[in-house]
């Protein structure tokens, strides 16, 4: 690639989009329903409920099984989540296909990159440091250290920010609808992959791009954000 992309960002979500981490996510959500006597759910069923942060998916996973929790269980349920998650984080997890090198090529043609994820930035971490990834990225920025999460625009600009590029010469590459709305609040071009954990097709969401494979990001990145 040439060094078109020399001053861009590309700022991504991980859950769904960098990382196919629904079976820990979802493998933990079973762990706590089984525990409370209720029914574990499948995999496809319970992969789109994951994007909007751990205490969503519990919510949303205990009304799939038929509770609606009271408010006052939410918090010991999300640190028990939280405990058993840390311990089991990439035991199944693993980058999707085509991710490192995509990585490495638009960082080899001159863009920063930026994770901006609705998951705690400690979690983030964790997940990338024992994925060997974390080195891929100028900057980690999950939803405890910005004033707004996703699909707030604040989210993506403090994560551009963080990372040291412009949000004027940046782009979204996301799964959902946390994703499109965060870019387009910002002003930011928005590339979403087909893959991901969504409950609203991406298609419908209206990208600038769909991609179906990591292989075709650094050519759309060019496209979108090229000199």
């Amino acid at each position: 690639m040439s060094s078109s992309l020399a001053g861009a960002t590309l700022a991504f979500d991980l859950d769904g989009t960098l990382v196919d981490t629904a079976p820990d996510l979802v493998g933990t959500l079973n762990v706590l329903l089984k525990e409370e006597g209720l029914q574990p759910l499948p995999l496809e069923e319970a992969r789109p409920y994951i994007g909007r942060g751990a205490r969503w998916l519990i919510e949303r996973g205990f009304t799939a099984s038929g509770w609606d929790l009271p408010a006052s269980k939410i918090g010991g349920l999300f640190d028990r989540f939280i405990d058993h998650y840390l311990a089991h984080i990439a035991d199944e997890s693993r980058p999707f296909p085509g991710v490192r090198e995509a990585l490495e090529a638009v960082r080899g043609a001159g863009a920063r990159t930026v994770v901006c994820t609705n998951k705690r930035t400690d979690l983030s971490r964790v997940l990338l440091d024992a994925l060997s990834m974390s080195q891929l990225f100028d900057a980690i920025v999950g939803a405890d250290v910005v004033p707004a999460i996703k699909p707030d625009p604040r989210h993506l600009i403090a994560a551009v920010d963080e990372a040291g590029g412009n949000v004027a010469r940046a782009l979204m590459v996301g799964d959902a609808a946390t994703d499109a709305g965060a870019a387009r609040a910002a002003g930011a071009p928005l590339v979403l992959v087909s893959f991901g954990y969504t409950e609203i097709p991406p298609a419908e969401l209206a990208p600038d791009a769909l991609i179906d494979h990591f292989d075709e990001l650094p050519e759309v990145a060019e496209r979108l954000l090229g000199a």
